[in-house]
């Protein structure tokens, strides 16, 4: 298994990205977005573990912890932030 750097550095951007500025993850009036969040922290989880290159056996955890749900995960971020 090989090191898959475009999810592992998505990864590493939002850990640090959400450490250094946790104001990313409010809504316009200020209040947390749990929702976001939670995609968010889905597509930063993801990332870590394709990125180090693991894939687990079972399908529906490959394709939750997969690099495809890394995007997922920040396109929702996203969307619901936006």
């Amino acid at each position: 298994m090989r090191i898959a750097w475009l999810p592992l550095l998505a990864a590493i951007a939002i850990a640090l990205g959400i450490t250094a500025n946790p104001r990313w993850l409010a809504d316009s009036a200020g209040h947390a977005d749990h929702w976001a969040a939670m995609a968010l922290f889905w597509a930063m989880s993801a990332g870590f573990v394709r990125g180090v290159g693991f894939m687990p056996h079972l399908p529906p955890l490959r394709w939750l912890l997969s690099g495809t749900a890394c995007g997922v995960g920040v396109l929702l971020a996203l969307w619901r932030l936006g």
